[in-house]
């Protein structure tokens, strides 16, 4: 029978491998149709793969070195937030909408692969304290700013502002900063944990 730690080390290298093949997808169609809202994303799947490439070296470690490692994870989910906040900054000196058709399809796709992350990661979430819970909480919240990527497409081409997209982007900042705070609390806890005695 499979053990937890293997189980857990399947999901996230599944997870992990995702995460990685589908920044290099939305960063080039981000890239070409210059959408704050799939930049702020693939740069999150970006910091999704290392976050759990991170998880795959932790595993095994005592509570207290995950916490400390869950801290770094905390801050890097950051990371995104800052890309966003620069890109959105360069869209109000040139405010030229998204291409609505591309924005909406890359979210769909994006919300598939945050989809199928978060129900690999939800299965395994109970271990690996703040390591586990830092990867499940990005992928939930991927999935959640993907709709808002979807959604973002029609109402461009209804409105032909760039307000849809800049909106999106600036929530999947804030959404980062709430993921950040919720590790941070749980990785503060893990490094309270007593050391154990030799």
């Amino acid at each position: 029978m499979e053990t937890s730690e293997s189980s857990l080390r399947r999901a996230v290298g599944w997870v992990a491998g995702l995460n990685l093949a589908y920044f290099g997808i939305e960063y080039s169609v981000a890239v070409s149709i210059g959408s704050v809202s799939l930049f702020a994303d693939s740069i999150d799947f970006l910091e999704d793969a290392s976050i759990n490439l991170l998880i795959l070296l932790a595993l095994g470690w005592t509570a207290r070195a995950r916490g400390h490692v869950g801290m770094v994870l905390a801050a890097l989910i950051l990371v995104p937030g800052a890309a966003t906040l620069w890109e959105a900054w360069g869209k109000f000196a040139m405010p030229i909408p998204p291409e609505p058709l591309s924005l909406s399809l890359t979210g769909m796709g994006a919300f598939v692969v945050n989809l199928t992350c978060a129900v690999l990661l939800m299965r395994v979430s109970s271990h690996a304290g703040s390591l586990t819970r830092a990867a499940f909480l990005s992928a939930r919240n991927d999935a959640a700013a993907n709709v808002a990527i979807v959604v973002a497409g029609p109402i461009t081409v209804a409105t032909a502002s760039v307000w849809p997209d800049l909106l999106v982007g600036l929530a999947i900042f804030l959404m980062n900063l709430g993921a950040a705070h919720e590790v941070f609390v749980a990785a503060q806890k893990e490094r309270a944990t007593p050391k154990p005695r030799v």
